[in-house]
């Protein structure tokens, strides 16, 4: 149906259910944000009631993620308007929706977290968001490299151990997205310990091209490399993207030596306070849809 501003006056607000979720996976991808191809499934089981969109006569035509960390952290992503309803003003629209109905969905006070475009940093801004700071992605290929004999593959059994840095450097607990994210096919997962128990671990899932990384964190910058260097030996020849906190030096760093090639960025912006971030542990964003 050809779309004017009449037809689309009045779309219905209303949650998604999985296909929809995996629609907006599916735009994304047109869109070039080469989703991971298991990101759906653990974007729903992390928070199956945080995906919100419109609808126009049944069908989706713009949607976007608003999840809840147990109530304590928000953040909204994956916002996309389909091609046909831009221009519209429906994007504007949804966008305040989404933030309203998180905003319910989360303690009072909570903070809300999103990654921002930067076409889009000055919109996000008049609805309450700060930037925090920068965000770079890098892509390097793969390659074959002698890795440190401290770096392991994960199990599940020992993910508790996990916890404590991944609150470091997320800074709210996310139990269940961490269950689904370290174990979720065709991911390589890596951490490195010595005598002092874990000190890092790094994830590196198949993209619709690719690899992604993330989470890359780690108590300092040797232990970021080794993971690095064991994420890129896991694929030689594929290409790896790393988003990085341009604010970390080290983690700048670290895609400089490897002749990483800048692709694109964004910022993370707040609405509210800030979490306390261990920025210097964090080498690389877990995901810039769901934080």
């Amino acid at each position: 149906m050809e779309l004017t501003k009449k037809t689309a006056e009045n779309p219905e607000f209303k949650k998604l259910d999985y296909e929809g979720l995996k629609t907006l996976v599916q735009w994304a991808a047109r869109e070039g944000w080469n989703p991971g191809i298991q990101d759906a499934a653990v974007f729903w089981a992390t928070d199956p009631d945080g995906y919100y969109g419109y609808y126009q006569e049944g069908e989706l035509i713009a949607g976007g993620s608003i999840v809840s960390y147990d109530g304590r952290f928000g953040f909204m992503g994956f916002f996309i308007v389909a091609p046909p309803y831009r221009t519209l003003g429906l994007g504007r629209r949804l966008w305040y929706q989404r933030r309203n109905t998180l905003i319910q969905r989360l303690n009072a006070g909570a903070s809300i977290g999103m990654d921002g475009v930067v076409a889009m940093q000055p919109f996000y801004a008049e609805g309450g968001f700060h930037l925090a700071f920068r965000d770079e992605r890098y892509e390097r290929s793969g390659e074959n490299f002698t890795l440190d004999p401290h770096i392991s593959s994960f199990n599940i059994q020992e993910i508790n151990e996990i916890y404590p840095l991944d609150m470091e450097c997320f800074g709210f607990p996310r139990a269940v997205f961490l269950q689904r994210w370290l174990t979720m096919p065709n991911a390589k997962t890596f951490q490195y310990t010595d005598n002092k128990g874990l000190r890092g671990f790094a994830v590196s899932r198949q993209a619709i091209s690719g690899y992604k990384i993330g989470p890359l964190f780690a108590d300092n910058a040797s232990i970021a490399e080794a993971l690095y260097r064991a994420c890129l030996n896991s694929a030689p020849g594929e290409s790896f993207y790393l988003d990085i906190p341009v604010i970390h030096q080290a983690a700048y760093e670290l895609v400089k030596k490897y002749r990483a090639r800048y692709v694109f960025e964004c910022a993370r912006m707040y609405l509210g306070s800030p979490p306390a971030l261990a920025i210097n542990k964090v080498f690389g964003i877990t995901t810039f849809e769901l934080g």
